[in-house]
């Protein structure tokens, strides 16, 4: 169900010289919105409204490349925000963080929601959203990274950014955090505690991200010269029952992992869920290690050491940038996709010790 999310409205301000894009709007009786996708050449613009359009320009000599002051406004600019993380926590942060920014400028936001993965579902979403026209997307992984849907949306006049995913790929702008990194020094992080035993819970496949971390896992065990047992390592989808999934396939092994990194908090707190039911005390039995440091991170005991990812920075910043792009094609000018790339930190929480002194031991005898 779509759901628009509208920021109060700001007093109009005039501008000081020429015509702006409100005038034209007015004058030819569309949307501000309308007058930009004229201005930029999309598709879904009829042919009557796109005359209308044109012949109000001419008559109130409205130069979009002289007027660029005038046209930055964003106001009421309508943002389309689709959304398929199975992470509730995630998701509220990401959207705490959109609304702030759109509150700012006055953006309004269109949601819709699809499942992960189904790129025919995104695509009907996307197409629901652009009907009530749009001027810009945001766009999750793995969706932002299709390359025709991005097409499709950039040829009809709509600016877009690609949230959370793993790489840059240059056709549109980005904004994530360096997963590999992330994961990599998470990885040394239970290394340097003694954990030679870790068992790892991948993210979704369909997600880049996913990937980029379990890059970083599999480099930080290889430069430890620390072997990789393949079937430490599980598959989990980003939600809390692939988490408990994950944790009774790893800790039914005749050869139990010391410590389990799951590539985020929901998955986590799965494994924890499923640590206390069999009976190991956290983390004296079995450390166990997030990603995201969403509220779910803090929520479990014990607390979750984590890799915070500032999931509202990153909402607040894909707008920012949308609203940046939104200015330049108003104004007439062509702007370069960019790789902005957020910081993480570390967090370290109550869920991590040294491993039992018994599976330390045993880890000693194996490398022999």
């Amino acid at each position: 169900m779509k759901k628009e999310l509208e920021a109060p409205k700001r007093p109009h301000r005039k501008g000081r010289g020429g015509p702006t894009i409100r005038d034209v709007a007015k004058r030819a009786g569309v949307a501000t919105t309308t007058v930009s996708r004229v201005i930029n050449g999309a598709k879904y613009v009829r042919k009557d409204v796109r005359e209308a359009v044109l012949k109000t320009m001419k008559e109130l000599e409205y130069a979009p490349n002289t007027a660029a002051r005038s046209l930055a406004s964003t106001d009421g600019a309508r943002i389309g925000l689709l959304y398929n993380n199975p992470s509730a926590t995630y998701f509220s942060e990401f959207l705490f963080g959109a609304l702030d920014e759109s509150g700012r400028h006055g953006f309004q936001l269109a949601m819709e929601k699809c499942e992960s993965g189904n790129f025919a579902a995104a695509r009907a979403a996307i197409h629901k959203l652009m009907k009530g026209g749009l001027a810009g997307m945001v766009l999750p992984a793995p969706v932002c990274e299709s390359a025709a849907l991005i097409a499709e949306l950039t040829q009809a006049g709509v600016s877009v950014v690609a949230v959370a995913t793993g790489r840059f790929h240059g056709q549109t702008s980005s904004v994530h955090i360096d997963d590999f990194k992330a994961a990599y020094e998470m990885t040394n992080y239970l290394l340097a505690r003694g954990h030679r035993q870790i068992g790892f819970v991948k993210g979704h496949p369909d997600h880049s991200s996913s990937h980029e971390r379990e890059r970083g896992f599999l480099e930080a065990l290889r430069v430890a010269d620390c072997p990789i047992d393949r079937k430490l390592i599980t598959q989990g989808y980003f939600s809390y029952r692939s988490g408990l999934d994950a944790a009774e396939q790893l800790l039914s092994l005749p050869q139990k992992p010391t410590a389990i990194f799951a590539c985020n908090d929901d998955m986590a707190a799965g494994v924890m869920s499923v640590a206390h039911r069999v009976g190991l005390t956290v983390p004296r039995d079995l450390s166990i290690v997030g990603f995201d440091d969403t509220q779910m991170a803090a929520a479990v005991w014990p607390a979750l050491t984590t890799v915070h990812q500032p999931v509202a920075v990153i909402a607040r910043k894909a707008l920012d940038l949308i609203m940046r792009e939104i200015q330049s094609r108003r104004a007439g000018i062509h702007i370069k996709p960019q790789d902005h790339v957020v910081a993480h930190t570390f967090v370290a929480r109550e869920s991590v010790a040294p491993p039992p002194p018994a599976a330390a031991g045993q880890a000693r005898r194996t490398r022999k």
